[in-house]
């Protein structure tokens, strides 16, 4: 009977072990679950903050999921370390498990800043379901609140609090938001967007440290200025989960490096979801590309494949879909190429419609995009990329709002 252990509870993580048990019947399936709450869904966190959805809306597996699949499942348990050589996981609590197939599903933590007094009441990050819950419980007592980041994380925060009846201000280190998913043209829009909405942006300013007495008052800048505020939350990214993986047995770069079945350098060991390093099919080579779609995908490819069924994983996209406030968005692929390196990029930008189109190319094949208003065919688009097809047609008519981009799939 094999022994699977899974570790991480996140929407890889319960992928994989249901494509496990659909595989077999019998085997023996544990996760290690360091949140002690059953799994939910991480990209809906930001509806509880601004009151769209409640607590109790987030949950993405009825209660009886464990029993249903045979799971043992270990709440609020962390893994410490990974012995692989003697094919077993370690707790911290104490608990030993051995394993026959190990999947790390850890997914990644919240992006440290260096700032002082990070450890005050009400200075949190939001990227968990327990991030939330403890801002909901403090808003009444907030009337100005710093969020730090300009990335999707922080927009969400900036918009959830604001729909909260709460002045908010946005600091960004660099010269737009979402300067990770656009480039300048298309961040410049989103920058307008937000403003035009109530937002106060500060853009090229970091906060150096917070003061307070009972929690956040103050927020020092690192123009020198100083700016009251009683909540903060930190978007500025994602990185992996890694602490507990023997990095002199399992090769990590920025993730831990997986091959086309989602195996690490170590036999009998894979990785998925947002902590796992896997081929990027747009770059042509690995990337950590930390969004859900993927982290679903490569669940179920790992699972098949710690089941005995082997199936080849062709690679991952990043791309983004979003509205920001009254302005559709969407980037894909490699939005900014590096220069002199057989990209090609052509644009086209209407500030007055606030519609701008950006594609890259790499010889006949689209292999990034951005989009801002007018975006209903850009799905299509990022198939093309996804699926890596050259086109059939001029470069240049891509960037018309009138292409039937349907065309290019026929």
């Amino acid at each position: 009977m094999t022994r699977y252990v899974i570790i991480g509870n996140g929407i890889a993580g319960i992928s994989a072990a249901e494509t496990i048990r659909s595989l077999d019947r019998e085997g023996n399936i544990t996760i290690i679950a360091e949140e002690k709450v059953p799994p939910y869904s991480r990209p809906m966190i930001s509806l509880a903050l601004e009151g769209s959805i409640g607590h109790e809306q987030l949950p993405i597996r009825p209660p009886d999921f464990y029993s249903k699949f045979g799971i043992d499942a270990l709440i609020g348990e962390r893994a410490l370390s990974i012995d692989v050589d003697g094919r077993r996981v370690i707790t911290a609590q104490g608990r030993t498990l051995e394993y026959d197939r190990l999947l790390i599903a850890s997914g990644a933590g919240p992006r440290p800043i260096k700032a002082v007094g990070t450890d005050l009441a009400n200075v949190s990050f939001m990227r968990t379901e327990a991030h939330v819950g403890k801002m909901l419980r403090v808003l009444p007592e907030i009337k100005h609140a710093l969020v730090l980041g300009g990335g999707l994380v922080g927009f969400k925060a900036a918009y959830g609090l604001m729909r909260r009846g709460i002045k908010v201000t946005m600091l960004i280190r660099s010269s737009y938001p979402l300067s990770m998913q656009l480039d300048s043209n298309a961040g410049q829009l989103v920058l307008h967007e937000l403003v035009a909405n109530g937002l106060e942006v500060r853009t090229g300013v970091e906060a150096t440290a917070f003061a307070g007495t009972n929690g956040v008052q103050e927020a020092h800048l690192s123009t020198g200025s100083h700016l009251t505020c009683q909540l903060v939350v930190i978007g500025k990214g994602v990185l992996p989960a890694l602490d507990f993986v023997p990095r002199d047995r399992i090769q990590v770069d920025l993730g831990i490096m997986v091959d086309d079945h989602l195996q690490t350098t170590v036999r009998g060991v894979f990785a998925a979801g947002d902590v796992a390093q896997a081929m990027d099919v747009a770059r042509k080579r690995s990337w950590v590309n930390a969004i859900w779609p993927v982290a679903v995908e490569q669940g179920r490819l790992a699972g098949a494949n710690m089941a005995g069924r082997p199936v080849s994983y062709r690679g991952s996209l990043g791309r983004n879909v979003m509205r920001i406030f009254g302005l559709d968005v969407m980037s894909g692929g490699i939005v900014t190429p590096p220069e002199n390196n057989g990209y090609t990029v052509l644009s086209r930008f209407d500030p007055i419609r606030r519609i701008y189109r950006k594609v890259t190319l790499q010889g006949d094949t689209l292999v990034g995009l951005v989009m801002v208003g007018g975006i209903e065919q850009g799905g299509v688009l990022l198939s093309l990329i996804q699926r890596c097809l050259p086109l059939t047609v001029e470069p240049e008519s891509l960037l018309e709002p009138s292409f039937n981009c349907g065309t290019l799939l026929a």
